[in-house]
Parts: C-alpha cells; sequence; structure tokens
C-alpha cells in the first residue's frame, strides 16, 4: 500500500524537493567519583558527538535523518533515524525506515542530558526497522507500527546484534523481530495543559542458540502537564522479556547494546519515572532561558535476589540562542552508566552498592 500511494503521485517537470540540512557540535565535562584516576586529574573535557540532520519534502513525500559521529570508544558513527514518509493528508502519515518507536512519553520523559533510566533498558527514544502509521486531530495522537527488527548493522545469519547504536536493543544472543507498537494519547487545556497517554508494545526474541523464539513486550502510562513555567512528567512501565534460551543460561537477564559496548538487564521490571522543571526566562545579555529540573527514575526488578536500580539528576538548562549547556549532579545506584558495576549493575546489582556521583557539563551548538 505504501508503495502504490508514492508511485500515485503525479509528476511534473516543475516540481522539486526541498531540503533542510542542520546539526549540533557538542562537548563534555565529566567527573565522577568512581573513579581514581579522574578524581585525581579533576575530571576530564573533551568532544561529545557531532551530528548532520537532513529533513526534506517533496509534494506528498517527506523525508527525515540523522547521523551522529561519537569518538570511537563509544560507538564511532552511526544513523539514529532516517526514514521515507508520505502524507496522507493534514491527519495522517506513513514512515518507513529506521522510524522512532511509539512508545511512552514522546520525544522523551526526561529534561537532562541523561535521559532516565527507560531508555538505558530499550525503552525511550528508540527506533526499529520497519513501517509505522500516524494519526493526529483534535487532542488525539494514535500511532500504530510493525518493526521487522532493530536497526541490523550486519546482515549475515547468526551475527549477534552491534552494539555501535545510538539507542539500546536487546543483544547478545537474543534479537528483536516482529514488533508491533500502538500508542494513543490525549491533550486538552490551553492555560493548563495536559496529556494522558497508554502505549503497548509486543515482540518476538530469537535465540540464536537454540533458533527458537520467545518474546518481550512492554506497556506504559503516561501523564504530561504544563502550567505557566512549570512542567511535570510521570510514567509507569511494565517491561518483561522471556527468551528462549539455552539451558546453560540465565533467563532472568538479557543483554542489551549500543555506543560500541553491551550490559545486562533484568529481564523482567517496572520503571516509575517522574520529572520536574521550572522555566526562568532571562532575555538578558546572551542568555534567553534557565530550566531547572529534577528527573527521578527507578528500575524494580521482578526477580529474588536482584537489588533494584535508582537514578536522580538534580540540574538546569541554559538556553543562550542556538547554544544549549547542560549542567548536571547525576546520582545512580546499580546503575551501568553511573557506578561502578558496568556489566550487571541494571541486572542482580548489589544490596550493598553505594550511591555514585557525576557532575556533567554539557555544552552544545545546534544549527
Amino acid at each position: 500500500m505504501f508503495f502504490f500511494m508514492i508511485m500515485s503521485i503525479p509528476m511534473s517537470a516543475g516540481d522539486k524537493p526541498k531540503i533542510k540540512i542542520g546539526g549540533a557540535l557538542r562537548f563534555n565535562y565529566n567527573y565522577s567519583d568512581w573513579k581514581p584516576d579522574m578524581r585525581n586529574r579533576g575530571g576530564d573535557f573533551g568532544f561529545d558527538m557531532f551530528r548532520l540532520n537532513a529533513k526534506g519534502t517533496y509534494k506528498q513525500l517527506i523525508f527525515n535523518a540523522e547521523y551522529r559521529f561519537y569518538p570511537s570508544s563509544s560507538g564511532g558513527s552511526m544513523l539514529k533515524t532516517g526514514w521515507i514518509g508520505y502524507r496522507i493528508d493534514d491527519t495522517q502519515q506513513l514512515q518507513l525506515g529506521l522510524t522512532t518507536v511509539p512508545f511512552g512519553i514522546l520525544p522523551y520523559t526526561a529534561n537532562s542530558y541523561f535521559f532516565n533510566i527507560g531508555y538505558y533498558l530499550g525503552l525511550e527514544d528508540d527506533a526499529d526497522m520497519g513501517l509505522k502509521y500516524m494519526y493526529k486531530k483534535g487532542g488525539w495522537d494514535f500511532a500504530l507500527a510493525f518493526f521487522k527488527n532493530s536497526d541490523v548493522l550486519d546482515f549475515s545469519n547468526s551475527g549477534e546484534t552491534n552494539p555501535n547504536r545510538y539507542a539500546y536493543d536487546i543483544a547478545g544472543r537474543n534479537k528483536e523481530i516482529n514488533q508491533g507498537n500502538m500508542q494513543i494519547a490525549y491533550h486538552l487545556g490551553t492555560s493548563v495543559k495536559q496529556e494522558f497517554g497508554i502505549s503497548a508494545m509486543v515482540g518476538g526474541l530469537y535465540n540464536l542458540d537454540t533458533e527458537k523464539t520467545g518474546t518481550h513486550s512492554a506497556f506504559a502510562l503516561h501523564y504530561v502537564l504544563d502550567y505557566k513555567h512549570w512542567n511535570v512528567k510521570a510514567q509507569y512501565t511494565i517491561n518483561r522479556i522471556n527468551p528462549k534460551c539455552a539451558t546453560s543460561d540465565d533467563d532472568r537477564i538479557v543483554a542489551v547494546a549500543a555506543y560500541g559496548s553491551p550490559y545486562n538487564i533484568a529481564a523482567k521490571s517496572d520503571i516509575y519515572t517522574i520529572a520536574l522543571a521550572y522555566d526562568i526566562p532571562v532575555n538578558k545579555g546572551v542568555l534567553d532561558n534557565i530550566r531547572l529540573y529534577n528527573d527521578f527514575s527507578w528500575m524494580h526488578k521482578r526477580a529474588d535476589g536482584f537489588s533494584d536500580s535508582y537514578q536522580n539528576i538534580t540540574g538546569c538548562l541554559l538556553s543562550a540562542g542556538p547554544v544549549y549547556t547542560y549542567i548536571d549532579y547525576a546520582m545512580g545506584k546499580n546503575q551501568a552508566w553511573l557506578g561502578k558495576d558496568w556489566t550487571n549493575g541494571f541486572a542482580a546489582g548489589g544490596p550493598s552498592d553505594q550511591w555514585n556521583v557525576r557532575f556533567n557539563m554539557n555544552v552544545g551548538y545546534y544549527f
């Protein structure tokens, strides 16, 4: 249907596509209290990311792509999103390719540079390969999608999911296949704006060892409030992964991968997220706005003997024209990116693990 819609567009010599190019350049300062050498150096400051964006239209066709360049230690270069769309009318469109998964609060639940725990489990700001239908009218947003698989970088018969990707996907000896997503959101209010939403995801999980297909599923309820300078985001997520793995493997954990390196997560968990922000308009000198925020998320693991994961980010975003600066005081417990245990922080964790702290400042020019 998508193909024939595209082919039915009338052509004329005078029609030309419209393309807009943009991007960003970011630098990052990082001081992590669990790294002795970094403490002795007083932290590290260096290149974070360079990205290119291309958006375009041609009659009813829409194009969108974002390619990112990270240091080799973070996975190097990668396609974040890239799709071809078809605008059916003012309320409906289709997207084909590496398109954003419609799940939870969009584009993401957090205010900070670090996102929330859902991102690190593959449930936030994710994109997969498939076809998505979107409908928007009045206060209603509806999305229905089918994803054949996550973004495939290796077409070999038995290759594991390549970790050089932006968003987390299930990896190791399991591969995401044939995933369906549905999301419904309703918006109301003018002076007090509210959004209520529900999301569902169900898909297959092919195991390279047993050659059997398990399942992975997730469900979420979310709420967003905007009142004057205040913004509140809240989400409850159920995540259930049931791999058909070899008997020697522990089916209570699965591997996920992004940024060039995998780690383990608990296969069954509930995630609670609450994010609060307050905007202070400045408009003096080069500074336009200050956003103060606190983002908290908790991963409650549904496995005996596993210790829960926590994350709290207190910080501010300074906006100065095209320059945005995130200043974050990030605290984590059993969190792979905020602590010593990279491999199993989001899996079994440790009951006596302490909170770790990372002070982070990210400066970016967006064009």
